[in-house]
């Protein structure tokens, strides 16, 4: 029989206490929901444990038409153009496929993935046609935890997406899925941590990060913009959207255009932000 001392030393583990939470079986999804908003007020669990079982309950019920990137922000490579002429696309843009077309968006060929480019920088015999991937195609109605058990099995990372009449709608990578589940994902391509908030890319041209103070975007661009209602970069340009713009959309604030360089579903991580003459683009109220 155990002694007194050890029978008080015993605290029922996380997944016991869970299990005792969890006794009366929800008959739908709003009462697992409430139940499991119940574990984390009682401290069963933490935010992100919590956030991230309802990013999968959300996932089961989503289609790739909510999370795909429509074909006009799509980044592609037109297979008629020298390697000259995309290759700086290509490193400007920093992804790690694109889409290669024949005379429009409508007609993908196949994927390239930006390794298979060392071959050019290696002086070997480079003819893009033959570097290609298959590209996989999807329906905009296919759910988004059918395709992700697709991209494990087939180790794919990306699928051009098409309408019910067979046209290139727009594309999903398994990114945008998992995005989804565990929020932003930063690959080997995003902005180091380590990097400064507002990057100088050309005359004119700066690559920003969306919680850049303003006060910050004002001293280092000689912007005027007033820091009372948003403190960030990113809440302005949402502000002036008027919704979570996608990567790729473009708008005019001030003499400046911006374009977002990298969005999820959940908010705008970075921008790129050009001056404009002021001659040409006189500033607006802001």
């Amino acid at each position: 029989m155990a002694s007194e001392p050890e029978k008080l030393s015993h605290k029922p583990s996380l997944l016991e206490r869970l299990s005792h939470f969890l006794l009366r079986e929800p008959e739908d999804r709003e009462q697992l929901v409430e139940l499991l908003h119940g574990a984390y007020e009682n401290h069963l669990m933490d935010g992100d444990s919590l956030a991230m079982i309802e990013g999968v309950l959300q996932v089961s019920e989503m289609q790739v038409r909510d999370v795909m990137i429509p074909r006009s922000q799509m980044d592609v490579i037109d297979i008629a153009q020298p390697a000259e002429t995309f290759l700086p696309y290509v490193i400007e843009t920093a992804h790690s496929r694109f889409p290669v077309i024949e005379d429009d968006k409508n007609d993908v060929i196949g994927i390239l993935l930006a390794k298979d480019l060392l071959r050019y920088y290696a002086n070997q015999t480079f003819e893009l046609r033959d570097m290609l991937r298959p590209a996989v195609f999807i329906p905009e109605s296919k759910r988004l935890n059918v395709l992700l058990k697709e991209f494990r099995s087939n180790r794919n990372h990306i699928a051009i997406v098409v309408d019910e009449y067979g046209g290139v709608a727009g594309m999903v990578t398994i990114e945008d899925v998992l995005e989804q589940i565990v929020g932003d994902i930063e690959d080997e391509y995003d902005d180091d941590e380590d990097e400064g908030n507002i990057i100088l890319q050309d005359a004119g041209k700066y690559r920003v990060k969306a919680l850049t103070e303003i006060g910050e975007l004002n001293e280092t661009i000689g912007t005027e913009f007033s820091d009372e209602e948003f403190s960030t970069v990113g809440g302005l340009v949402v502000n002036h959207f008027g919704h979570l713009p996608k990567r790729g959309e473009q708008i005019r604030i001030g003499n400046l255009s911006v374009t977002v360089v990298h969005a999820d579903s959940r908010r705008v991580h970075v921008l790129m932000m050009e001056q404009l003459p002021e001659e040409v683009y006189p500033i607006e109220s802001v």
